[in-house]
C-alpha cells in the first residue's frame, strides 16, 4: 500500500519523520506522497523525499495558500527533483470565503498555464486536484486547460454520486480518504462503489481525517491509510489483500512509482 497523500511538512511532524517513516512500514504501508501547498512547502517535501527513499513528494499551491507569494522558480525545481512525482494541490476551494474566488482562479490559471508549458519541456506530470464544493466551476476550467483529465485525480472526494460521476464522465480518477469511513458521508460511500477498478485510489491527508474506528486519534498518519484500504474493500465487496494490491497498483500506474520497494527500502 502507498499513501497516496499527505502532508509530512505541516507542524504536526516537525522533528518526527523518521518515526512516522518506521510507523508507515510497521504497518505495511510501503510508501507515501507528502504532497505540496505552497512553493516553500513542496520544497521542504522535496527535502524529506530526497532523505528518505520510502517518500515521493509533489510540486504546486493549494487555494487557501492563493493569496500568498508564489515562487515560481522554486516550484520548478521542485518538479524537476527524481522524487516529484505530480504537481499540486492545486484548485478551488469554496468551503471557505477566503481567499476570494479571483485570487483563487488567478492562482489555479497561474499553475494550469505554467504546467501545460512546463509539460511541453519534458516536465510532464500528473495532476493533484483540490475540489471542496466547487465542482461546476473547476471541472470547465481544467477541461479549457487541455491537460490529460486521465492524470488529474480528484483528491480527497467528499462530494455527491452526481458530482462523482461528472469527474468520471470528464475522464479523470477519485482518491478517498478516511471521510469514505464516516457514518455521517453515505454519499462519499456510494460514490465510492461507483468508481471504475482502474480509477481509484486512498490517501489518509495526514495529519488530517483520520479514520474510523480511531477517528479522534489526532495526528492522522500514513500508516492509518490501511484502515482506509479496508473500508473501500469492505464497500466494494472484495478481499482487503485484493483491494490493497489493486490500490497500490494504481497509485503506481497514476504516479510512476516503482511496484515494489527493496528490503532496505531502496527502489530496486
Amino acid at each position: 500500500m502507498i499513501d497516496t497523500h499527505c502532508h509530512l511538512t505541516f507542524t504536526q511532524f516537525k522533528d518526527q519523520i523518521p518515526d512516522e517513516v518506521d510507523r508507515m512500514k510497521a504497518a505495511g504501508v510501503r510508501g507515501c506522497i507528502t504532497v505540496g501547498t505552497t512553493s516553500a512547502e513542496s520544497a521542504a517535501g522535496c527535502a524529506i523525499a530526497a532523505a528518505h527513499d520510502s517518500v515521493w513528494c509533489s510540486a504546486g499551491v493549494h487555494p487557501l495558500h492563493s493569496d500568498e507569494p508564489v515562487d515560481w522558480g522554486v516550484l520548478r525545481a521542485c518538479a524537476q527533483h527524481p522524487r516529484c512525482v505530480a504537481w499540486g494541490e492545486l484548485g478551488l476551494d469554496n468551503h471557505y470565503k477566503t481567499p476570494v474566488k479571483a485570487q483563487q482562479r488567478a492562482a489555479l490559471e497561474g499553475q494550469l498555464d505554467r504546467i501545460s508549458r512546463w509539460s511541453a519541456e519534458g516536465l510532464s506530470k500528473p495532476i493533484i486536484l483540490h475540489c471542496r464544493d466547487a465542482f461546476d466551476e473547476l471541472i470547465p476550467i481544467l477541461e479549457a486547460s487541455g491537460l490529460p483529465r486521465d492524470r488529474m485525480v480528484f483528491h480527497c472526494f467528499s462530494g455527491s454520486v452526481d458530482e462523482a460521476r461528472r469527474v468520471l464522465d470528464f475522464g479523470s480518477w477519485i482518491s478517498f480518504t478516511g471521510i469514505v469511513t464516516y457514518r455521517n458521508a453515505p454519499e462519499v460511500q456510494a460514490a465510492a462503489k461507483l468508481v471504475p477498478s482502474d480509477r481509484i485510489m486512498c490517501e489518509t491527508d495526514a495529519p488530517f481525517l483520520s479514520p474510523e474506528p480511531i477517528r479522534t486519534a489526532k495526528p492522522n498518519r500514513p500508516a492509518h491509510v490501511m484502515l482506509v484500504a479496508k473500508h473501500l474493500a469492505m464497500l466494494r465487496g472484495l478481499d482487503e489483500t485484493e483491494c490493497a494490491d489493486l490500490l497500490d497498483r494504481n497509485a503506481c500506474r497514476f504516479f510512476g512509482l516503482p511496484s515494489a520497494i527493496g528490503p532496505a527500502g531502496g527502489v530496486p
